[in-house]
């Protein structure tokens, strides 16, 4: 830890929990499908927009890790089959993303991140599309690499690539701290990225992967991890 001059993060799971914040999310979409474009809320139930996602999935395999794009798609044929026009689909994008963003950082994330902020180099790498800016963290990070912007996901090589290839310092210098074993820690690993698995949830660590190097249960431990560096 001692060479350590950037640090990439997760997002999802590492930072916040998102589960709840996407249930929020749909079930805010839902009710205001059901207020504006009633058709939509008398045709289709949670199974059948569930079948339709598997269908856009199986048709646009190469696009599954880009969920803006998947769930935009999705919502213009709900429109559409409801006998709305497409384009409408666009103002109920935005009621589902603004929940989207709207998360509830983990107990010392921020100040994690402030603190690990003045000291080393902060590059963000998500298969998802939280936007740090609407969330408020984009001035804590010196850059982002998306799946999207990529077109590759974690665990693929090449995200992690583009981030070494950003931070603009040797391999050995970085290390990846993440909560998914195969996403994150295994990804990381096998570009030769130092790894810190952020196990919020207490789980036992899969024995098909080779463990992480470290491994936290919440990200204010990030600290106590790179004291040596910081002092």
């Amino acid at each position: 830890m001692l060479n350590i001059k950037v640090i990439t993060i997760d997002l999802d799971d590492t930072l916040w929990d998102i589960d709840p914040v996407i249930h929020e999310a749909e079930a805010k979409l839902w009710d205001w499908l059901s207020q504006n474009y009633p058709r939509i809320t008398q045709i289709y139930n949670q199974q059948k927009i569930l079948d339709l996602r598997l269908n856009v999935a199986n048709k646009y395999p190469e696009k599954a890790f880009d969920y803006r794009f998947m769930r935009k798609l999705i919502l213009r044929e709900i429109f559409k089959r409801a006998g709305y026009l497409e384009e409408y689909a666009e103002e109920a994008f935005k009621v589902f993303d603004i929940s989207r963003n709207n998360v509830k950082l983990y107990d010392g994330a921020q100040e994690t991140l402030e603190l690990l902020g003045k000291h080393f180099k902060l590059i963000a790498i998500t298969n998802g599309n939280a936007d740090l800016n609407k969330i408020g963290l984009r001035h804590l990070f010196y850059d982002v690499v998306t799946a999207v912007d990529v077109g590759f996901a974690k665990p693929d090589k090449r995200i992690f690539q583009e981030a070494i290839k950003k931070s603009k310092v040797n391999t050995e210098e970085i290390i990846h701290v993440g909560d998914n074993p195969e996403a994150d820690i295994l990804g990381a690993a096998n570009v030769g990225l130092g790894t810190v698995w952020m196990n919020s949830q207490q789980l036992e660590w899969p024995k098909k992967y080779q463990k992480p190097d470290m491994t936290i249960v919440n990200i204010s431990e990030l600290c106590n991890l790179l004291i040596p560096k910081i002092n």
